[in-house]
């Protein structure tokens, strides 16, 4: 009798997590559909997907909801209007002119996408003047319950997300198969080039594509928008990984195996919820296994399924008649030049510290320390960006370790603070390595998908157990390092002087790194890993390697910065978020040299308030002028947003500069600055010598 009651139980459980799991696998299916539908036109991996979904619920929720527009309009305006206009505006404006760059510029320019446009529409819209809670759905009186079967509960905002996605799912097989635009959609798809050898327009078509895969994205943004507790933009990026992990059970191929693999997500997280054990440290599995299972499915499909793990686009048959992308701004440069551009540079470092240590006042000795410090992470980013060509999206999280390690060694078991960094480094750099062996045969893209999934799930399990965030300790604080008689807390002129001397030695270690055996091969694998191996180069040992060290610089960055704080701050500082800001920075700046990671770390810290706060501080004679100082005066101080926009449009340019704005800036001076060095040197030439006829000569006649 207990038996067939708990059997009973245990069915009306399993019904009940199905028919909770199906609405949300439904928009699931709807978010890969539209990812694969971007993919298979443009081959771009979109990572900007969740921000163009958020963007169209916090229009949505600012019409509907805080000025209560009537609901066809707002869902008119938010979905139909908005998101087709993103769609074609990203088409025309950023990707139809990056149809030649590498996946890793295409990546690049996405993430500084997703950076920038839910940033866009918060200040646009003023959209946290307060809090965005109560979204609603599409549906009239959204929360009424009906009773399917007589027993289980279902909503009507959930039998409209179901009614939603089969319908667009069926909509889109339609369009595919039975109009003449479907029919080009696929030619497009299958190349561009020999579709318009046959009267097909494909910047039309693809236009086409983006706007109606933006407006998938913003319905998947209105329709879950009501499941959230407030519209954060944090939750809709995590959208991008739901949609990454259902398209690739479709291997980014199939719309409906993608529309699948959605549904399969959405019920299979419910009954997680429903069947972990609810009691103890499970507990805590029950509550964020659910939402960061496609996280978890996204890792396992990327790692284990051969046909993902060597999946390589075959690209387009006629790709050779684009023309050849645009050379890398930096050369080689002569010896003499290199050691003027040292001394200089030594020149400008003394200058400011002597400033520092003399003149500057706390306010300002606070940024530079930040400053040191987050040039130290960036410089892991450097070692794997730069050294290996591909590009990691979790080195918030490994310098969350270091600091996590560092605050539980030093407040709960009474360790030096400087032997409880060196702890962090090490864990850091094993679970680096650990994480290096089985993606490191992964190529482009799929290795930092793979490292962001590692990343979210850190962030949504990992942190939430107290033997790592310390939440069992009582207000758990950082102490600043004691060496012998220095106690580097005694001011923070002594602890700049500390992270200096880290980054100096940091910095050193990348160097000789790079001029080392293990920057040579990897320099050679990233220029042509079939050539390499060929030549018994191998690269295993040496991608694991420079995992496992760029793993150990974030750490030991991300152990002084919660010195510097004297707590760890991981929402502030460590969020997966954070981190692809991060990531866009140091590659604009550029990530094949230790400056251009000091730069970066600069720009984070400096910017902001400089430009953005003090808003140049215009001289007073200037700021009484009738229109100048009135337009100052609207425009700053303005909002610290500005700096994730700005910053996250500028990755645009990553795609034309891919050594980097800084490289790529200074390259015309240096050149012609070389030049002039090498005349001088070599004197005026000998009229008697043999005038080489293939060199071109300078004359004296207009070019």
């Amino acid at each position: 009798m207990i038996g067939a009651v708990l059997a009973a139980g245990t069915v009306d459980d399993v019904v009940q997590a199905l028919l909770q799991g199906v609405p949300v696998g439904a928009v699931y299916g709807l978010i890969a559909v539209g990812f694969v539908l971007t993919y298979k036109t443009s081959g771009v991996f979109n990572l900007a997907f969740g921000a163009q979904a958020f963007a169209s619920a916090a229009l949505y929720y600012e019409l509907r909801v805080r000025r209560e527009w009537p609901l066809v309009v707002a869902l008119a305006l938010a979905v139909f209007v908005l998101a087709p206009l993103i769609g074609l505006a990203l088409e025309r404006l950023v990707f139809r002119n990056l149809r030649s760059a590498t996946a890793a510029a295409k990546m690049v320019v996405t993430i500084g996408l997703a950076v920038a446009l839910p940033q866009l529409v918060v200040l646009v819209l003023d959209f946290d003047r307060t809090a965005s809670f109560g979204a609603v759905g599409i549906v009239p009186a959204g929360d009424t319950v009906y009773r399917l079967l007589g027993d289980y509960p279902v909503d009507r905002n959930e039998l409209a997300q179901i009614a939603v996605a089969v319908g667009g799912a069926a909509l889109l097989a339609l369009l595919f198969r039975y109009t003449a635009i479907g029919l080009q959609v696929r030619a497009v798809v299958e190349s561009p080039r020999m579709a318009e050898l046959a009267g097909v327009d494909a910047d039309r078509v693809s236009a086409f594509s983006w706007a109606l895969s933006s407006t998938f994205a913003g319905l998947a943004g209105v329709l879950l928008a009501p499941r959230f507790a407030n519209l954060d933009q944090a939750f809709f990026f995590e959208l991008v990984v739901v949609a990454i992990a259902a398209a690739a059970i479709g291997r980014l191929v199939s719309l409906p195996a993608a529309l699948l693999g959605g549904l399969g997500l959405g019920i299979l997280s419910l009954q997680l919820q429903t069947f972990l054990p609810r009691e103890g440290s499970w507990s805590i599995l029950k509550q964020n296994l659910g939402p960061s299972l496609p996280f978890v499915v996204l890792f396992a499909v990327i790692v284990l399924w051969p046909a993902i793990r060597h999946h390589r686009d075959s690209g387009d048959p006629l790709a050779g008649v684009e023309p050849p992308a645009r050379a890398a701004g930096s050369a080689h440069h002569s010896r003499d030049l290199t050691r003027a551009t040292l001394v200089v540079a030594i020149a400008v470092v003394s200058g400011i510290g002597l400033w520092a240590f003399t003149g500057a006042n706390d306010f300002w000795l606070l940024l530079l320390t930040q400053s040191v410090i987050l040039a130290i992470v960036f410089l892991s980013i450097t070692v794997f960006a730069g050294f290996t060509g591909q590009i990691s999206l979790c080195q918030a999280t490994f310098a969350a370790i270091g600091a996590f390690t560092t605050m539980q060694l030093a407040d709960r078991w009474d360790v030096s603070v400087l032997v409880a960094s060196g702890v962090g480094v090490g864990v850091a750099a094993a679970v680096g390595a650990l994480l290096a062996i089985p993606v490191q045969r992964l190529a482009g893209v799929w290795l930092s998908l793979a490292t962001l999934a590692f990343a979210l799930f850190f962030d949504a399990v990992m942190v939430k157990f107290s033997w790592v965030n310390g939440q069992a300790l009582q207000e758990p604080i950082v102490p600043r390092p004691l060496l012998g008689a220095i106690d580097f807390g005694d001011s923070d002129r002594t602890f700049l002087a500390l992270c200096l001397v880290g980054l100096a030695l940091t910095a050193t270690a990348v160097v000789l790194l790079r001029q080392g055996t293990v920057g040579l091969t990897l320099r050679a694998l990233r220029g042509s890993e079939p050539a390499a191996t060929a030549i018994g180069i191998a690269g295993g040992r040496a991608r694991i390697l420079a995992f496992s060290l760029s793993a150990a610089i974030a750490a030991f960055g991300g152990s002084l910065l919660a010195m510097q704080a004297g707590r760890v701050g991981y929402e502030v500082n460590f969020k997966p978020f954070a981190g692809l800001f991060w990531v866009v920075l140091v590659m604009i700046m550029g990530t094949r040299t230790v400056e251009g990671a000091i730069w970066a770390a600069l720009a984070f810290v400096v910017f902001p308030v400089f430009v953005l706060e003090l808003g140049f501080n215009l001289p007073a004679g200037l700021t009484d002028l009738p229109v100048l100082g009135e337009l100052h005066r609207a425009l700053f101080p303005a909002s610290p947003g500005w700096r994730f926009v700005l910053f996250g449009l500028a990755a645009i340019t990553f795609a034309r500069h891919p050594e980097g704005l800084l490289e790529s800036s200074r390259s015309g001076l240096l050149h012609r600055l070389d030049d002039r060095i090498g005349r001088r040197k070599a004197g005026p030439p000998d009229p008697e010598t043999p005038v080489d006829p293939r060199r071109p000569q300078e004359t004296g006649a207009p070019g």
